[in-house]
C-alpha cells in the first residue's frame, strides 16, 4: 500500500470514528430530558436525603436528570411569583395548607391519568391523599406526614417525681408548674415547665375540642367566638397566670425544639422530625413522646402533611411524573424515610419501616386517626398571618383575647373581601 493510500486509510478511519462519537453524543443529549424540582429544607440532614433519592433516582432513569433547587426564604411567594411568570419549576413540593388556592386556579397538572393499577394509590393514607383533592381531582401525592406529640424530659420528669406524662390538659398545666423552676433576678426562670408556639398551626386543634372554628361556608374567618376564647385562654393562662410555660424568644431560642434540647423547657408539643434533631444536636438529653394530652375529655392533636405536585405548564410532563412516581413509590419513599424526620404517606412503608413499633414513634402515629389536618380552604393563609400577629400580641399581654381576636378575625375577612374583587 503507497503512503497516500496508507494516509486516506487512516483518514476514513478517523472520520468514521468522529462520525460514531458524533451520533452517540447526539443520541445521549437527544434523549437526556433535566427536570426541575423545588423544595425547602428543614435541615442539611433533610436535604442529604433527598439527594439521595435523587441519585437512586437518576441511577434507574438515565435518561432523566433532576436539578434540585432549594429555597431558603418565602418559599410560596417565589412559586407563586414562578408560576404567573410561567417559570416555575416542573415538580415542587407543596404544603396542604397552601394547596386549596393552588389546586383552584388551575395551575396544577391533574394526575390521575398518569397513573396505573401497579403504583397501588390504595396504598396511601386516604386523609394524607384528600388534602391534594379538589372537586373529585387529585393534583398531589403526599411526600409524607406527622402529627403533634408530647415530647417529655424524662430527668427533669424525675427530679419532679413525676413518672408518667400527662393524660389530660389539666394535668399538663400541674405538671408545668411543678417543672418551672429557679427563678433569676429578671423574674423569669432558667426552666418551663412547657414550651409553646404562639402560632395557629400548633392552636387549631384545641379550638376544635371547644367547638370553634376557623372559616365559614364562604371562606370568611370565624374564630372570633366565645368557644374559640376559651380554648385559646388555656394557654394565655399557663403563659400569663401561672407563668409555667415560655416562648422561644423569652430564652433566646429559634424553636421549641431547641428549647427543649437545652433543658429550658420539659414538655413541648412537637412533629417527629425533633426526633432526629434532639438525637443529633443534643444526644445526652433522655427524652420520650407520648400522644397529645386530650382537652375537655377529647383527644386531639394536629397532622401535616405536604405533597409532591406537577406544574400543568411543564413541557416534561413524563419525566415529571416518572420523578414523582419514584419519590412516591414504595423504592423511593423508604429511602426517604430512613431518616425518621417525617413519617411515609404509604401504609405498606410504615409497617415495614417499624415506626409503629419504635416507641418515640408511635404516639405521632395514633394521632392520625383524630388529628386535625392543617387545611381549611382557600383563605387559610391569609387568616393565619392575621391570627399569628394578634394572638401573639395577647399573649405579651398588649391586649386582651377577646380584642385581638376581633382585630384579627375583622381584618383578615377585609383582606379576604377585598380578594374576591
Amino acid at each position: 500500500m503507497s503512503s497516500i493510500d496508507k494516509i486516506l486509510t487512516r483518514w476514513v478511519s478517523l472520520l468514521l470514528i468522529f462520525v460514531f462519537l458524533t451520533a452517540c453524543t447526539s443520541t445521549s443529549t437527544g434523549t437526556l430530558t433535566t427536570v426541575t424540582l423545588s423544595g425547602w429544607q428543614s435541615s442539611p440532614t433533610e436535604k442529604q436525603l433527598l439527594e439521595r433519592v435523587l441519585k437512586n433516582f437518576e441511577a434507574t432513569h438515565p435518561t432523566i436528570k433532576v436539578k434540585f433547587e432549594v429555597i431558603t426564604d418565602q418559599y410560596m411567594d417565589v412559586i407563586r411569583t414562578r408560576l404567573i411568570g410561567d417559570a416555575a419549576p416542573d415538580v415542587f413540593y407543596l404544603d396542604a395548607l397552601e394547596a386549596p388556592l393552588l389546586m383552584s386556579n388551575g395551575v396544577l397538572e391533574p394526575l390521575e391519568k398518569y397513573i396505573t393499577t401497579d403504583f397501588d394509590l390504595d396504598d396511601f393514607e386516604p386523609a394524607l391523599l384528600a388534602a391534594f383533592k379538589y372537586q373529585g381531582t387529585l393534583y398531589g401525592l403526599p411526600k409524607d406526614f406527622s402529627t403533634l406529640a408530647l415530647f417529655y424530659n424524662k430527668k427533669l420528669f424525675k427530679e419532679a417525681s413525676l413518672t408518667t406524662p400527662p393524660q389530660t390538659w389539666d394535668e399538663l398545666r400541674n405538671y408545668a408548674k411543678k417543672l418551672t423552676v429557679d427563678k433569676n433576678r429578671d423574674g423569669r426562670y432558667e426552666q418551663y415547665g412547657f414550651g409553646l408556639t404562639p402560632e395557629l398551626a400548633r392552636q387549631y386543634f384545641t379550638i376544635k375540642a371547644f367547638g370553634g372554628r376557623l372559616v365559614d361556608e364562604n371562606g370568611y374567618a370565624t374564630f372570633a367566638t366565645s368557644n374559640s376564647i376559651q380554648a385559646l385562654q388555656l394557654i394565655i393562662n399557663q403563659y400569663r397566670s401561672d407563668r409555667s410555660a415560655a416562648i422561644p424568644s423569652d430564652l433566646g431560642a429559634s424553636s421549641t425544639s431547641e428549647m427543649f434540647g437545652q433543658g429550658k423547657a420539659a414538655m413541648v408539643l412537637e412533629g417527629s422530625w425533633t426526633i432526629p434533631y434532639l438525637k443529633e444536636t443534643f444526644p445526652e438529653i433522655e427524652f420520650g413522646t407520648a400522644e397529645v394530652p386530650a382537652i375537655g375529655g377529647k383527644p386531639g392533636t394536629m397532622a401535616y402533611t405536604v405533597a409532591y405536585v406537577m406544574n400543568k405548564q411543564s413541557k416534561h410532563k413524563d419525566a415529571a411524573w416518572e420523578l414523582i412516581s419514584y419519590l412516591t413509590g414504595v423504592e423511593g419513599m423508604k429511602v426517604w424515610s430512613k431518616g425518621g424526620l417525617v413519617l411515609p404517606s404509604r401504609k405498606s412503608v410504615l409497617s415495614e419501616m417499624g415506626y409503629e413499633q419504635n416507641p418515640l414513634y408511635e404516639p405521632f402515629i395514633k394521632g392520625v386517626p383524630y388529628a386535625t389536618f392543617w387545611q381549611v380552604g382557600e383563605t387559610l393563609p391569609t387568616i393565619m398571618t392575621h391570627f399569628n400577629n394578634q394572638f401573639l400580641s395577647a399573649l405579651l399581654g398588649e391586649q386582651s383575647l377577646r380584642i385581638a381576636m376581633l382585630k384579627a378575625q375583622i381584618a383578615a375577612n377585609k383582606e379576604i373581601q377585598a380578594s374576591h374583587y
